[in-house]
C-alpha cells in the first residue's frame, strides 16, 4: 500500500513512522509512507497556503489552488482514497480501517487553522474521517492514528496473523484479559484454566472474558457484533452470574 500524507507541518511526522512496525514493514517494501508538504505547490513566492475566510469570522482557510494542485499530482487514477481527517467525518471504527486496508492508495490531507475550502471537500475528497468528538490543533496526529491503525491491517506489518484478528474491535468486542510470568505476583494468581494446556477450554474461556469485557465496559459494541449462537449462550452466563452475586 502507499500512503501519501498532505500535511503543512512535515517535520511533525519524523518520529512516528521511523520506529516499530512502521519502520519495519517500510523497509520489507510492505507499506510505503510519503509524507509531502503542500507548500510546494503554491505559486507565490511566500508559499502561502490559507487566507482569510470571505465573510469574515476568526481564523484563516487553506486555499484550494495548492490543494487542488497536490491531489491532481498525487492521485494518479480514480481508485485514490482522498480522506480528509476532519472532527465533522465519520467517526474512525476497525470496520472502517478494515476497508481502508484494503485499497492500494490511501491520501491523506491534514487540515489545519480555521478550516479547508468547501469547494475541495465537495469535489475532490472521498471521506472524511474523525477519530473522536474532539477537535485537535491539526489533522497530523489523526492522520498518525489513522495510518498506524490501517496499516497494521495489512498483511505482513504484524508478524503474527493472529495477533491482529484477536485485538480488541476487530470482531466487534474488547479483548480478553492477558497474563505472564510469574505465574503468582503479589499474591494474585494467573487464571488457572490458563496453565491447564486444554485448549478447548481456555480458548472459551478468553471468548467468555472477551464478551463479558464487552457486556461490562462498552455494552454499545454488542449491538453491532454479529454474535454466535455459542456466544449468545455465554453471555446468558455472564448476566445470570452476575445476578447471583
Amino acid at each position: 500500500m502507499k500512503i501519501d500524507i498532505l500535511t503543512l507541518f512535515p517535520e511533525m511526522f519524523e518520529g512516528p513512522f521511523s520506529e516499530s512496525l512502521l519502520k519495519k514493514a517500510q523497509q520489507k517494501g510492505i507499506i510505503s509512507i510519503n509524507i509531502i508538504n503542500l507548500r510546494d505547490f503554491t505559486s507565490d513566492k511566500h508559499k502561502t497556503a490559507d487566507d482569510k475566510a470571505y465573510g469574515g469570522g476568526p481564523g484563516m482557510v487553506l486555499k484550494p489552488e495548492p490543494l487542488f494542485a497536490a491531489i491532481k499530482s498525487l492521485s494518479k487514477n480514480k481508485k485514490t482514497r482522498i480522506i480528509f481527517m476532519s472532527p465533522s467525518g465519520k467517526k474512525l471504527t476497525q470496520e472502517k480501517a478494515k476497508e481502508l486496508s484494503k485499497e492500494a492508495h490511501l491520501l491523506i490531507l491534514c487540515g489545519h487553522y480555521e478550516d479547508v475550502d468547501q469547494r475541495i471537500l465537495k469535489n475532490l475528497v472521498t471521506d472524511e474521517i474523525s477519530v473522536g468528538d474532539y477537535v485537535l490543533t491539526g489533522g497530523e496526529l489523526p492522520a498518525m492514528v489513522l495510518t498506524d491503525c490501517v496499516s497494521r491491517l495489512i498483511r505482513g506489518v504484524v508478524k503474527e496473523e493472529a495477533s491482529v484478528t484477536n485485538e480488541s474491535f476487530y470482531d466487534g468486542l474488547l479483548d480478553y484479559p492477558s497474563y505472564t510470568k510469574p505465574e503468582i505476583f503479589n499474591k494474585m494468581a494467573v487464571p488457572g484454566i490458563l496453565l491447564s494446556g486444554h485448549h478447548k477450554n481456555i480458548s472459551r474461556w478468553r471468548r467468555k472474558e472477551a464478551l463479558k469485557e464487552t457486556f461490562f465496559k462498552r455494552p454499545d459494541l454488542l449491538g453491532n457484533s454479529d454474535l454466535k449462537k455459542e456466544d449468545k449462550a455465554l453471555l446468558e452466563e455472564i448476566i445470570k452470574e452476575e445476578r447471583a452475586l
